[in-house]
């Protein structure tokens, strides 16, 4: 597993670099209060712990630039994020699954609720869509049930003339 998100990508609270307008509905995020306006608040706090953090391990902090690091400003590893994650998960109450199978499962979300592909790219740190795409945006059952319903029209479906001969 590679390192995660840096802060440079994942800043959007401090300021709005794009305004979405939809049709006549207003801005998507150029209003005051963001739809993203309960992340910035732990997303700030984070940063805030880092800055002290820094301050208190002065040059031996590395300053590696990501938002999931340790005591020293660097980049946790795949075995650190589970170690810390796993806990979450339940105190929580949330079932028990792999790092990876929840990133995908976010993914697949955030697609089919619309977020483009490319932002999607970005956000999983992929350089091409199609890799974002292939590895991580998952079909869930309600993407599969057309096809189901037309599976089941064929097994339903009077069999032809010829068959029956």
């Amino acid at each position: 597993m590679r390192e995660g998100l840096g802060w440079q990508t994942a800043d959007g609270c401090g300021s709005v670099g794009v305004t979405k307008v939809i049709g006549q509905t207003g801005s998507v995020c150029g209003s005051r209060l963001c739809r993203w306006s309960n992340l910035c608040r732990p997303a700030a706090l984070c940063q805030a712990t880092q800055v002290a953090e820094k301050l208190g391990a002065g040059e031996r902090h590395e300053g590696s630039g990501y938002v999931l690091v340790d005591g020293l400003g660097r980049a946790l590893n795949g075995r650190q994020l589970r170690e810390r994650a796993y806990p979450v998960m339940a105190e929580h109450s949330l079932r028990r699954v792999r790092l990876y199978d929840a990133r995908a499962s976010c993914f697949t979300y955030l697609a089919n609720k619309g977020v483009p592909d490319h932002l999607l790219a970005r956000w999983a740190g992929h350089t091409d869509v199609r890799t974002t795409k292939q590895w991580y945006v998952k079909p869930d059952v309600e993407d599969l049930r057309p096809t189901a319903d037309i599976w089941g029209e064929l097994a339903i479906a009077p069999a032809p003339l010829t068959e029956r001969m």
